[in-house]
């Protein structure tokens, strides 16, 4: 298939003439396919859309994208309309490493802490760039990480993404297990939420399960358990003291108490021992807190995947063979709207966490205008 049609300015060499491979991903808005630049033989991705709320999220997206300029978050090439204004095509650069999900997966299930660390300080200067020009990503998780070959590090995924000036508190997206509880509750867009979202996704490095795994029995059981409760995900039970303490600044539930980027890209954590500075590792002994790795006592839910301080010595080892839902395309919204009724689900949906099995296709998809 060739593209044709008119193109938006970006940021980087967009095609004029171009032909589509084999799908790469799906969402709620569309389909992601691999191209091909016809005039370069260079790869690239595109993102397509033809519903109404597709439209809407596509374009938001292209938006966010076509206004961003940083080696830590994904180039937008170009973008195309046609089907007389009914279908779009975004057109992204392409990450040949894949997600860091799919990375996790693919190297034994989970990463080792110095590939986290180094990972993580890519994420967050993503993040500071983010947070600096007043946009809250809002659906940070290894899905949304892209990879190069040579192991760079690119947020992706903006189409929940917000201008914080720009936005009310009304209409909030994003993936539930990753959300801040004061997101959930309808609370207002903040950067701080997007570092709660790190947190959870350094869990998902660390352990390649989803944050909440064994603590929560369903989908509905996880949006509760965030707003309501004071609980925390579990920490990864092998993490060295520098990467619980850091946990505990991204995981903390009052946003005004969260570390922000900027903090966090300073903490010795994310201090790489082999760029020629040791001493912040030595340092890192004064520093490191004594705050146990979870909040609340043992989880009453089965199965879980990693323990907190009051598990015991055979509790503390991770669970590798429990099944473990891995979302991707899942966008949910403010707790206030499920306790009004306004989300407009069957009861057999709300229900569906009984033969939930782990695919995950099996979330409900939910976005608010």
């Amino acid at each position: 298939m060739s593209g044709g049609g008119y193109y938006s300015k970006c940021s980087v060499s967009r095609p004029v003439e171009w032909v589509k491979g084999k799908t790469v991903g799906s969402g709620s808005f569309g389909s992601v396919h691999l191209a091909m630049n016809k005039a370069t033989g260079g790869l690239f991705v595109v993102k397509s859309a033809e519903s109404e709320a597709g439209l809407q999220f596509l374009e938001s997206e292209a938006e966010i994208l076509e206004s961003l300029d940083s080696p830590h978050v994904v180039k937008c090439i170009g973008k195309e309309m046609c089907g007389g204004g009914k279908k779009l095509n975004l057109f992204i650069e392409y990450m040949a490493g894949g997600s860091l999900a799919d990375v996790t997966e693919q190297f034994g299930g989970k990463l080792d802490e110095m590939v986290i660390r180094l990972y993580t300080r890519e994420i967050l200067l993503g993040l500071k760039y983010l947070h600096e020009n007043g946009i809250v990503h809002s659906d940070l998780k290894c899905r949304n990480v892209l990879l190069s070959s040579l192991g760079d590090v690119k947020l992706a995924d903006f189409g929940c993404s917000k201008r914080v000036k720009q936005h009310s508190a009304a209409g909030i997206a994003g993936s539930p297990l990753w959300m801040a509880p004061e997101m959930i509750q309808g609370g207002g867009l903040d950067c701080a939420s997007d570092i709660w979202s790190l947190g959870c996704t350094i869990i998902e490095m660390a352990t390649g399960n989803l944050p909440w795994a064994g603590k929560i029995s369903n989908p509905m059981a996880a949006v509760l358990r965030i707003a309501c409760s004071d609980d925390r995900p579990n920490f990864p039970s092998h993490f060295s003291q520098q990467g619980l303490d850091f946990l505990e600044k991204c995981l903390e539930r009052d946003p005004k108490k969260r570390w922000t980027a900027e903090q966090l890209l300073h903490h010795p954590f994310v201090l790489d021992k082999n760029l020629g500075n040791n001493s912040s590792f030595v340092a890192a002994e004064k520093y490191a807190a004594s705050s146990p790795a979870s909040v609340l006592d043992k989880s009453i839910f089965p199965e879980t995947d990693y323990s907190d301080e009051s598990s015991s010595d055979e509790e503390d080892e991770d669970e590798e063979d429990s099944p473990v839902p891995k979302p991707s395309g899942n966008r949910f919204f403010p707790f206030s709207m499920l306790c009004e009724n306004k989300i407009g689900v069957s009861e057999q949906q709300l229900r569906f966490g009984e033969q939930w099995s782990g695919s995950e296709e099996e979330w409900i998809t939910v976005r608010t205008s």
